[in-house]
């Protein structure tokens, strides 16, 4: 069962509160995955944050001012959450990523005017995707 982690607002996200949150090898991609998005060839930073409406922390991950994804803690794994609006609809379906996330995402139900894509990661496999879809969000105006 999908059970979200983190949503004391007292207790921080430390690197060690992360660790035991996500099982050693998802906090192994986890970890992999924020050293990649930081590196100069993305140049992306992150801010953790609580909210209130959703009762968690969540990491805002940005380049410049813009969000470019969010990513939250849950049971075994941390999702990734983009948001695109119609318009970039064409320019996801050419991107070089698994057609299966083309499909849930074009059947994905908008929010608002929001289309989310969603990745649950626990395995290095599923990086390439989050990564190409991160390039692509960046590059948008």
């Amino acid at each position: 069962m999908e059970t979200q982690l983190l949503r004391d607002p007292q207790i921080f996200p430390t690197e060690d509160v992360l660790k035991n949150a996500l099982e050693p090898d998802a906090y192994e991609v986890f970890a992999s995955f924020m050293n990649v998005i930081t590196s100069a060839e993305y140049g992306l930073t992150y801010e953790w944050r609580y909210y209130n409406d959703g009762k968690s922390w969540l990491c805002k991950i940005l380049h410049k001012k813009k969000t470019v994804m969010w990513l939250s803690v849950w049971n075994g794994f941390f999702k990734i959450s983009f948001f695109f609006t119609e318009k970039h609809l064409e320019g996801i379906a050419a991107l070089d990523i698994a057609e299966n996330i083309k499909e849930d995402f074009c059947k994905a139900k908008p929010i608002g005017r929001l289309i989310p894509m969603l990745f649950n990661i626990n395995n290095k496999k599923e990086l390439p995707d989050v990564l190409t879809v991160a390039a692509f969000k960046k590059s948008l105006k």
